[in-house]
């Protein structure tokens, strides 16, 4: 067994080096969907099982959420929503960010709605002309985030067992979302905002005209991220049941030190974002490790997300490339915040040997850190208004 895994391993690894060698990646996608079809086809049954709980996954868990959302906000951008949402919320949002005004919208809808109806609204304010192409780059990137029923609801409470652990992972993201905005370059200069600013049309339009076009918008948007979610579902799925693929795990893990939980949950996290953190939440590690993970893989939001923000905006010329390396440094600086409040005096997480080993989180900490984040904030954004005006 192990020599034949050690062969297959030798023959895919000597390919991929000769189809990168020769810059060819077409053939190496090629070579990859090539694999998959050949073991769908060995595996007729068991593929169509992970078809059919993609399918589940979605309209149990994603279209009900979804879809009332895409229908709302495209009720919202048709009667001006935006141009009165930046009028209220729009130098309080934005300006600390570095965007106009017209931004306003989207980051309420990615702070409330999560991913990927951020890249979609995102797109939307590019297609009217009231954001230019730099402008939807840095957006792209501040709001594409966890929506707090999944981080909240989903990871800490169902997953982890405790809705104060989702509140500390929901913090990790906002904070890694505004600290993504004041490091990314091309900040919007606010000072020639009067001069800059476009209005946005107000012409009155007919209630069922609207609600027609905002439930064909939402019907087209919903089926496209679902034939996403359950493309990757079935190929998760086939990793993960792939002897190889553990194999090759354990032998890692055995060679590090480090339980087989961590390699695995954050492969597939990687991939996409519910099972890495499903996987991490019923690992063996240590709480503060899993929120650490969860954390990275919540913003960074997995290749699944990714091309689904990227299918909604390809057609702009967006670089993939640059997009997820950001992610990644969101990720990073969002486990960095995790690990960070983790270890704050206040905020102990330990094990509970009479609870069933439930976890055991003070409390009064979320709220804590809710109270110390409402009250700085105030001063952060003076301090911002202060180096803008400088600059």
């Amino acid at each position: 067994m192990k020599v034949i895994l050690i062969l297959t391993l030798i023959v895919i690894f000597s390919l991929i080096y000769l189809l990168l060698k020769n810059h060819d990646k077409n053939a190496l996608l090629t070579f990859i969907c090539s694999i998959i079809v050949v073991y769908i086809v060995l595996n007729p049954k068991q593929c169509i099982g992970f078809t059919i709980d993609g399918a589940k996954l979605f309209f149990n868990a994603v279209f009900p959420s979804l879809f009332p959302f895409l229908v709302i906000v495209n009720l919202i951008i048709s009667f001006g929503g935006i141009e009165i949402y930046s009028r209220l919320l729009g130098t309080l949002l934005c300006r600390p960010l570095g965007l106009p005004k017209e931004c306003s919208l989207v980051l309420l809808v990615s702070v409330f709605c999560g991913y990927p109806l951020g890249a979609r609204y995102a797109a939307e304010l590019y297609e009217q002309n009231l954001i230019d192409h730099q402008t939807l780059e840095r957006l792209l990137n501040i709001a594409t985030n966890g929506s707090p029923l999944f981080i909240i609801g989903s990871v800490g409470t169902a997953m982890l067992g405790h809705p104060s652990l989702g509140y500390i992972l929901i913090i990790s993201n906002i904070l890694s979302c505004i600290i993504m905005g004041l490091l990314l370059p091309g900040r919007y200069k606010w000072k020639n905002y009067k001069t800059t600013n476009k209005k946005v049309s107000t012409q009155s339009i007919n209630l069922g005209i609207a609600l027609k076009n905002a439930l064909e918008d939402a019907v087209k948007t919903c089926i496209s991220i679902g034939s996403f979610v359950i493309i990757f579902s079935v190929i998760i799925n086939i990793i993960k049941s792939n002897a190889s693929f553990n194999i090759a795990l354990t032998y890692v893990s055995k060679y590090t030190n480090l339980p087989i939980e961590i390699f695995q949950s954050f492969t597939l996290g990687i991939l996409e974002v519910t099972n890495g953190c499903n996987l991490i939440a019923s690992s063996a590690i240590s709480y503060d490790l899993k929120l650490t993970i969860s954390s990275f893989l919540i913003a960074f939001s997995g290749l699944s997300i990714t091309s689904q923000v990227y299918s909604l905006v390809y057609k702009h010329k967006i670089s993939i490339n640059k997009y997820i390396l950001l992610k990644v440094i969101q990720g990073i600086v969002a486990a960095l915040i995790t690990l960070f409040i983790c270890n704050m005096s206040f905020v102990h997480i330990a094990q509970d040997v009479f609870l069933d080993s439930y976890p055991k989180v003070y409390s009064f900490s979320p709220f804590l850190l809710g109270i110390i984040f409402l009250i700085t904030m105030p001063v952060i954004v003076y301090k911002l208004k202060s180096l803008i005006r400088v600059s």
